[in-house]
């Protein structure tokens, strides 16, 4: 198993008609051969699970990847406090592979999409 780092990009949508490049997450994560969330292997590097999230207008956050019982994934930037969490939309079933979309229900409440731009080995 081999940690990723992953780069995701805005797509276009009615608030966002370009998507770009300049608002997005990068994080790392475990995956397995068809790209999808590895949780066993998360388990033990789960420290090295890190998140950012970049926009234009806003300091970046930083984070980690946590999974949430039921097996849900999430973003979390603060772990005394759930209410910044930005969960991902069916994370644990998507292939995190360039040139898919996957959304998460950001830190505002919006559910957004995001291009999968870029999967790199991390090791």
């Amino acid at each position: 198993m081999t940690l990723k780092h992953v780069r995701l990009e805005i797509a276009r949508d009615p608030e966002f008609p370009n998507g770009g490049a300049d608002k997005g997450y990068e994080f790392i994560a475990p995956l397995d051969d068809q790209g999808h969330l590895d949780a066993e292997e998360w388990q033990s590097v789960r420290e090295r699970c890190r998140v950012r999230r970049f926009s234009p207008h806003e300091k970046d956050a930083i984070g980690h990847l946590i999974r949430r019982r039921g097996g849900s994934w999430a973003f979390d930037y603060n772990p005394d406090d759930t209410s910044d969490d930005e969960p991902g939309f069916k994370l644990d079933k998507h292939r995190i592979v360039p040139g898919e979309y996957i959304s998460f229900r950001e830190h505002d409440g919006v559910l957004r999409t995001f291009f999968i731009k870029s999967v790199v080995d991390l090791d």
